[in-house]
């Protein structure tokens, strides 16, 4: 629920409320700016990712998050995203995933957009892709056999932490992490690592999720894993 200024003349005074899903909106927007009050250096990448890899996808009471409509069902990335934020464990997220100019231009450059429109900054040769922007979610939209994508994250925790994952896999899908651990110092303060999605091909085509985790043991930095299946068909299928 949120509060708004009615239109009405005579209730110019007071609030009125409103409740559904867009309403998220101004909540998020106020978390946001005490969380750029709270660090001014962090870029707009840094406190969504701040915000969405701390979030919650159980309710309050512990519950899962169901869907809306009859009949219910338990929801998924797809409904809730990340989760429900959480604003004092999004002020201290442990790691981000952090992206400047370069990364979004990148972005333009891989949708097709001229160089008139990237501020400047030549498109690399060999066409980016759209899958390794460094976004603190993982999405495959079409997975046949075997694809690789890379993520960087920065340390805004401890300077000594060192990071291990976890992987709840989507339904099969093979999902592994290189390096499994990150150990950051005073001097290296950002690091990468691939994540290899592989198909046993044995599964119906469709869309899974699951998740990555990174923890110290006291920070815990979620990311969902979405995934589309394809069936690449035999031959025999043909006859």
């Amino acid at each position: 629920m949120a509060a708004y200024v009615p239109q009405e003349e005579n209730l110019y005074q007071s609030f009125a409320l409103e409740s559904g899903t867009f309403m998220a909106c101004p909540h998020v927007s106020g978390i946001v700016a005490l969380l750029k009050v709270l660090h001014p250096s962090w870029s707009p990448a840094a406190i969504r990712s701040a915000l969405a890899t701390t979030a919650s996808t159980i309710d309050p009471s512990g519950e899962p998050i169901f869907t809306v409509e009859e009949p219910q069902q338990v929801a998924n990335p797809f409904h809730y995203g990340n989760g429900i934020v959480n604003p004092n464990q999004a002020a201290d997220p442990g790691l981000i995933y952090d992206m400047g100019m370069t990364e979004y231009v990148h972005y333009l450059c891989y949708i097709g957009y001229s160089e008139s429109y990237t501020h400047s900054i030549v498109c690399p040769g060999k066409k980016p892709s759209m899958l390794n922007l460094n976004l603190p979610s993982i999405t495959i939209p079409n997975l046949r056999g075997s694809i690789m994508v890379t993520r960087t994250v920065t340390n805004v925790g401890p300077v000594d932490s060192t990071y291990v994952a976890s992987i709840a896999h989507p339904l099969g899908v093979i999902v592994e992490v290189k390096p499994p651990k990150l150990a950051f110092n005073s001097t290296i303060k950002k690091l990468s690592f691939t994540i290899t999605l592989s198909s046993n091909h044995k599964v119906i085509g469709g869309y899974y999720f699951g998740r990555l985790n990174w923890s110290d043991g006291i920070h815990m930095v979620t990311s969902p894993i979405s995934v589309r299946t394809e069936i690449i068909p035999s031959y025999t299928d043909r006859f």
